[in-house]
């Protein structure tokens, strides 16, 4: 794929006439989103987004999209058709402690379940036709950071500031496996946090982001392929057939190849990047610092970038 062995530099901060103008706005969350996915497919598609006031809303993506209201009227023109809520613990004398914030979302379409990955060490499977739980997943022993579903194996994974990946079977609930990425490891600025995963499309290779490092996973033999030491912190990764694109606490989009080896370094708008998406075309969505989103073309060229704001 030589057409990603360059490197490409847009302005520092995007001009008016680059900026994209917002189709819909929505009022998601009390306080920041962390996550959005989508549920389903087509006319069905539901647009999902959790956050740090621990609720999971979710629209019709059809009803978003051919929203007729101006947009500075919008924000609550569409209702949601989901809202669940984390549930909280008892403690002594029966005090509930705070709603555990959702750092971010797995679905199973075909299963009909939502998982989150909470700030309070556990995972919620939801059951989307009740909007009850149905399961959780107790293991970890700190907050969850990231999880990915696996759904030909029924399977999710998570990863947990406790510096562990963890693979779950969703029939027993039960952690089967777990990973500890930063586990004999003397790699310079390595962080044992598991910030940020991503599968291939056969679901047999993981990616892992921690700290200044990304290790590759082969899942079938349970085995490290590669790790490799970063510049800045790994905060999103996203499988390009067989190669990682990594984003991080700087302006760059990389991609690395499956041995870890860097095959181009592209500069974005953000100067911290949180987010990465590739589309089945080959452009690339860069979320960061700002709400700035960079969009960039399979051949390295910026299209445009938007910036999200409240209107």
């Amino acid at each position: 794929m030589d057409r990603f062995l360059h490197t490409s530099s847009p302005p520092s901060y995007p001009s008016p006439s680059l900026m994209a103008k917002p189709a819909c706005f929505l009022q998601a969350h009390e306080g920041p989103a962390y996550d959005v996915k989508f549920y389903g497919h087509g006319e069905d598609a539901v647009l999902l987004s959790c956050g740090d006031d621990g609720r999971i809303r979710g629209w019709k993506w059809k009803d978003c999209v051919e929203a007729e209201a101006p947009i500075h009227l919008q924000g609550t023109h569409v209702k949601p058709l989901l809202d669940l809520v984390n549930p909280q613990h008892k403690g002594p004398w029966g005090a509930l402690s705070p709603i555990p914030e959702n750092n971010a979302l797995a679905v199973n379409d075909q299963g009909g379940s939502i998982f989150s990955a909470a700030g309070d060490s556990c995972v919620y499977c939801w059951d989307v036709e009740s909007g009850q739980v149905k399961m959780t997943f107790k293991g970890h022993s700190d907050y969850l950071h990231s999880i990915v579903a696996r759904n030909s194996t029924n399977q999710i994974i998570t990863g947990s500031e406790d510096g562990t990946a963890r693979i779950w079977d969703c029939r027993s609930g039960k952690c089967v496996q777990v990973y500890e990425p930063a586990k004999g490891t003397k790699l310079k600025g390595f962080f044992s946090c598991v910030s940020c995963m991503a599968l291939d499309a056969s679901e047999s290779w993981l990616a892992c982001g921690s700290g200044r490092s990304l290790s590759v996973w082969n899942l079938p033999a349970s085995e490290c392929i590669s790790r490799t030491s970063t510049r800045a912190s790994v905060q999103d990764v996203v499988f390009d057939e067989n190669q990682v694109l990594a984003v991080g606490a700087e302006p760059l989009l990389c991609r690395y190849d499956i041995n870890g080896a860097i095959l181009s370094q592209m500069q974005c708008a953000p100067q911290s990047a949180f987010s990465v998406s590739l589309h089945a075309s080959g452009v690339t969505a860069v979320g960061g610092y700002g709400g700035l989103v960079d969009i960039i073309s399979q051949f390295g060229s910026h299209l445009c970038t938007f910036s999200c704001r409240c209107v």
